[in-house]
């Protein structure tokens, strides 16, 4: 089985592929590719009819796109482990990826992932009302599950919220202390650490991620 991945810096659909299947042990090849590049579109383009990141090879078959990526991998080899058994539970969590999945544009456009970075920056309404809405999810979960991921066990919604924990670090979002709880015990997870420092060695620039000022 093939992931083919973009930046560990900046490339936010591909981590939350990569999160659940290495959170999940799922063995797996990873291919890196820079960017927007000549080499990143001439490589995809010998495999996949869509020229983005992620994108996994498992046999003959080809998926893209990371929410569709997680859901193979929890039917295919996981069991369904990657959702919350309860019913009630596994709705609220799809809900919530789904939110994620198609949300969020402001926060998304003003706010991209850049883990090498700490950035400040002056955010509209929308991006505000964005980050808002995040936190009302991290605490609301936290009081149902503290110090754990949004629904105890770590599950596809988490790898969907990871890359905005990451953006809230760079560029220092207050939160409610209950959602700075669930930012934290995220942060802390040893398999999103080794992403982290995989990052933090690249040296490729994407320039239009480059959003802010260096504090």
């Amino acid at each position: 089985m093939q992931l083919f991945i973009g930046n560990k810096n900046y490339s936010t659909w591909s981590l939350r592929a990569w999160y659940l299947m290495s959170k999940f042990n799922v063995v797996f090849d990873e291919t890196q590719l820079v960017l927007d590049t000549p080499d990143f579109y001439s490589e995809l383009q010998k495999h996949f009819t869509v020229h983005k990141v992620p994108a996994l090879i498992d046999g003959d078959l080809k998926v893209s796109d990371s929410l569709a990526i997680c859901e193979y991998i929890n039917d295919a080899y996981l069991l369904g482990a990657a959702w919350p058994k309860n019913i009630v539970k596994r709705a609220q969590a799809r809900s919530l990826s789904a939110e994620m999945h198609s949300g969020f544009m402001a926060l998304r456009n003003e706010m991209p992932m850049n883990i090498r970075a700490t950035r400040h920056l002056e955010l509209s309404a929308a991006a505000k009302q964005d980050i808002a809405r995040i936190d009302h999810i991290f605490a609301t979960q936290q009081t149902v599950y503290p110090n754990a991921w949004l629904f105890g066990d770590f599950s596809i919604t988490d790898a969907m919220y990871a890359p905005v924990v990451l953006r809230l670090k760079t560029y220092q979002i207050s939160l409610s202390p209950l959602a700075e709880q669930y930012c934290e015990y995220v942060l802390s997870c040893p398999v999103l650490q080794g992403w982290v420092v995989q990052a933090l060695t690249e040296t490729d620039i994407v320039e239009c991620d480059e959003a802010g000022v260096e504090v």
